[in-house]
């Protein structure tokens, strides 16, 4: 019983914290962190609803339907080799939410967060043709580095944000070992080219 609760709990915070939300958060931390608080609530809801659609519905949406066409359960989908064609999908997502906000000539910064997210997702998709790494892991790092970035571009003290995110780093690797989707050293991975790319993409570009 108690360890088809700690299962249960491991699903639940692979769900919560899945990579795809996380630049969302990213977006709703500097509206409401920055000086881009200022802005006009009807543009951040436009914001923030581009955001949704093309990093979050779109990409789930989609690999969704791709998974349910090849006939894979979620456990079957995480193979190294059918990862591509998700990544893919996720990344031409991604580029088109990029268009977009250039479009629609949104500040700089908000920019830098779809950049950071689609340089960690090309390195994992790269990576991935050599060795599976977690892509959980390595949003949460994305969070980390583009966190110290941010930090030292507004210049404000960013240890207790990093100590949340640290620890929802720790837990989200866990679980991803507890539900067996990956080792040790792929979870470590995937949270080191996160913290390193979104990093070097936010100081950048």
């Amino acid at each position: 019983m108690r360890e088809k609760q700690i299962i249960l709990a491991a699903k639940v915070l692979s769900v919560v914290f899945t990579p795809f939300y996380l630049p969302l958060l990213g977006l709703v931390s500097l509206l409401t962190l920055t000086y881009l608080s200022l802005l006009p609530l009807t543009y951040k809801l436009f914001l923030l609803f581009t955001f949704w659609m093309f990093t979050v519905f779109v990409p789930t949406m989609l690999i969704r339907l791709y998974r349910r066409y090849q006939g894979w359960s979620l456990f079957e989908l995480a193979s190294r080799e059918r990862r591509v064609i998700p990544y893919v999908i996720s990344i031409v997502s991604y580029l088109l939410c990029y268009y977009i906000m250039v479009a629609a000539h949104v500040p700089h910064f908000l920019g830098t967060i779809l950049i950071a997210s689609l340089v960690i997702q090309v390195v994992c998709a790269l990576v991935n043709l050599f060795v599976k790494i977690s892509t959980h892991t390595a949003a949460i790092g994305g969070v980390t580095g583009a966190l110290l970035a941010f930090s030292l571009i507004f210049g404000f003290n960013p240890v207790w944000w990093l100590c949340v995110v640290l620890l929802i780093a720790g837990l989200l690797g866990t679980c991803r070992m507890i539900l067996r989707q990956h080792s040790l050293h792929q979870v470590v991975i995937g949270y080191l080219v996160g913290v390193v790319c979104a990093f070097v993409a936010v100081l950048v570009f």
